[in-house]
C-alpha cells in the first residue's frame, strides 16, 4: 500500500515534474551550454568548446598589443545595475511602508478600496506605465510644463536618460510588490502592543524601531527582494527611460544576442545575471529564517 501511494504521488506531480523540465531547466541548460561554445561568424553558436564568452565577461584584450586588461564596460554596466536596483528598493522601501501602514489602519472595507487601487497598474502593460512615466519626466512633460509655468524654472529640467529617470521608472512600476508583502504583515500586527509601548512613555520613533519595524521584517525582507529581483534584470524601463545611454544588464544581454551577434557572451552574462539573483535569494532565505526565530 505504501508502494503504490508513492507511486501514485509521483503520477500526479509528472505533469509539473516534466514542465518544470522542459520550459524551466531545460532552456536555462541550452543558455549555460551555449556560454561554454564559440560564437558564429554571423551570430549563433559553434560547436566548439570555448570560454571565451566567460573570458569577456569581466576581461578583454588590447586591440593593439593583445595585453589583458578589465572590461571596464561590464563592469560599469553591473554596478549600476546593482546600484539603481537598491536604489529602486530602498525608495520602494521608504514609500511602501507609510503606505502599507496607512492600509492597515483603515477599516476592512476601506483596506479592499486602497489594495485595488494600489493594483490597478498591474491591469496595464509594463510598457504602457513606462511611456506613461516617459510623459511625465520628458523635457515638455507634466513635470516641466508645470515648473516652467509657475516660474520656478526658466528651461525645462533634463531627468530623461539619466540614472534618476530610470529608478524613478522602476520605483512606479514595482512599487506595488512592495506595498503587498508589507501589508500582509501589517495586517497580522497585533496594535495592543503598539498602544502598549505608547503606555510606557515609548516615542513614535522608538514604537517604529522596538516594536513594528521588528514584527513586519519578513514582509520587509519579501517586498525587498520582490523588487530586486526584477530590477536587476529590467529591460523595458532601462531602454525607454535610459534611450539607450544608460544601459543595465537586461540591455546589455539583449545587445549581444542582436546586434552583437555574440551570443556565447550573452549566454555568459545570463548565467552570471542568474547567480546575481541566487545571491539575493540565499540572502532573502537567511534573513527570513532568522526573522522567524527572532519572532519565535
Amino acid at each position: 500500500m505504501a508502494r503504490r501511494a508513492v507511486r501514485r504521488r509521483w503520477l500526479l506531480n509528472l505533469p509539473a515534474i516534466l514542465w518544470l523540465i522542459l520550459f524551466a531547466a531545460g532552456p536555462l541548460l541550452v543558455v549555460l551550454l551555449y556560454s561554454f561554445l564559440a560564437a558564429g561568424d554571423y551570430g549563433g553558436v559553434r560547436w566548439e568548446l570555448s570560454t571565451d564568452g566567460w573570458f569577456a565577461v569581466l576581461m578583454t584584450r588590447d586591440i593593439f598589443d593583445d595585453t589583458l586588461r578589465l572590461q571596464d564596460a561590464h563592469l560599469a554596466i553591473f554596478w549600476r545595475s546593482v546600484k539603481l536596483s537598491v536604489m529602486t528598493t530602498l525608495a520602494c522601501l521608504l514609500l511602501g511602508f507609510p503606505t502599507a501602514y496607512f492600509i492597515a489602519t483603515r477599516s476592512r472595507a476601506n483596506r479592499n478600496l486602497w489594495l485595488f487601487l494600489i493594483t490597478i497598474p498591474f491591469w496595464t502593460n509594463l510598457l504602457i506605465r513606462t511611456f506613461a512615466m516617459l510623459e511625465w519626466i520628458r523635457a515638455q512633460g507634466v513635470i516641466n510644463s508645470v515648473l516652467t509655468g509657475l516660474g520656478i524654472v526658466d528651461e525645462p529640467v533634463q531627468m530623461l536618460y539619466t540614472d534618476f529617470s530610470i529608478m524613478l521608472g522602476m520605483t512606479y512600476v514595482y512599487f506595488p510588490l512592495m506595498v503587498l508583502p508589507l501589508y500582509a504583515s501589517m495586517e497580522k500586527l497585533d496594535f495592543r502592543l503598539v498602544e502598549a509601548a505608547y503606555d510606557l512613555y515609548a516615542s513614535r520613533l522608538q514604537v517604529l524601531r522596538g516594536v513594528i519595524v521588528p514584527l513586519v521584517s519578513p514582509g520587509i525582507v519579501a517586498g525587498s527582494i520582490l523588487v530586486f529581483i526584477p530590477s536587476l534584470g529590467a529591460y523595458v524601463t532601462p531602454r525607454v527611460l535610459g534611450g539607450g545611454k544608460q544601459m543595465m544588464l537586461g540591455n546589455l544581454i539583449e545587445l549581444q544576442f542582436g546586434q552583437g551577434r555574440n551570443w556565447p557572451l550573452g549566454a555568459a552574462l545570463s548565467i552570471s545575471l542568474l547567480a546575481l539573483v541566487m545571491v539575493a535569494l540565499i540572502f532573502y532565505v537567511r534573513a527570513a529564517q532568522k526573522g522567524g526565530e527572532g519572532h519565535g
